[in-house]
């Protein structure tokens, strides 16, 4: 069965590149553990080279852009795991879990196969306004996060005892998503960038021409830099995205 991503994933090998600081966030977080099993791996970032992973992927697409040498990658989808329990060390979920058809269904299915933890990097909801893109430009993005963005409150509800690490983001952030150009404003004006990132395929057109519009109004009248000018000064932000960490013990 096809997915979105077989149909807005096409690109995203050139603009989501691995940043070498979440990587090392994502690193720390997963520790000593031996055995990873990354879901809703995508095209391979963030799957660390000193542990044996193995990839689920539910877009054959996304599959085909992983790179050559990366892990071996499994067609599937984080609600139904075709693994045996505690298979793994620990399961890794990268910026997936609000693609999912069943939140609390693909993270049992993480609770099952883990032994050891489970690290989640997710965006809090509450934090969103933080964001100039989505507060004054497109707000139609909380709206669409709501219904599949799950808040920290209810992560914690479904998994129990949960550690939380901010996840700053840095001002040359490589990783092309949707906050990555945070202090780079024109960026989202291109459209190579915008395939890159979900969010735009998700929400109507219009919305996403309306909003990019008044982007391009407020860069060339200087109105932008008047309102944010001041972040163009700042080495990273604090837009709301987190690694969660579940660790068995819990």
């Amino acid at each position: 069965m096809a997915t979105e991503y077989d149909r807005i994933g096409r690109a995203y090998s050139l603009t989501r590149q691995p940043d070498p600081r979440i990587a090392a966030m994502i690193s720390r977080a997963l520790g000593d553990v031996r055995t990873v099993v990354n879901v809703g791996a995508g095209a391979g970032s963030y799957e660390p080279a000193h542990m044996a992973v193995i990839a689920v992927e539910p877009s054959i697409e996304m599959i085909r852009q992983r790179p050559i040498g990366s892990a071996p990658a499994v067609l599937a989808h984080a609600e139904s795991l075709p693994f045996r329990s505690h298979s793994f060390d620990a399961a890794l979920a990268v910026l997936t879990i609000h693609h999912w058809s069943s939140i609390p269904a693909g993270l049992t299915e993480l609770r099952r196969v883990a032994t050891d933890r489970i690290v989640i990097l997710t965006c809090d909801p509450a934090c969103e306004d933080r964001f100039w893109l989505v507060s004054h430009y497109l707000p139609e993005i909380i709206d669409l996060d709501r219904g599949h963005l799950p808040a920290l409150g209810q992560l914690q509800e479904w998994l129990g005892d949960l550690e939380i690490r901010d996840v700053p983001i840095p001002y040359d952030c490589r990783d092309g998503f949707l906050g990555a150009f945070w202090q780079k404003p024109e960026a989202y004006l291109d459209p190579a960038v915008r395939r890159g990132i979900s969010a735009f395929a998700k929400l109507p057109s219009d919305a996403v021409d309306t909003g990019l519009a008044r982007l391009l109004d407020d860069l060339r009248s200087g109105y932008w830099d008047e309102l944010f000018g001041h972040l163009r000064m700042q080495n990273n932000a604090d837009l709301g995205y987190r690694l969660v960490i579940v660790k068995s013990s819990s």
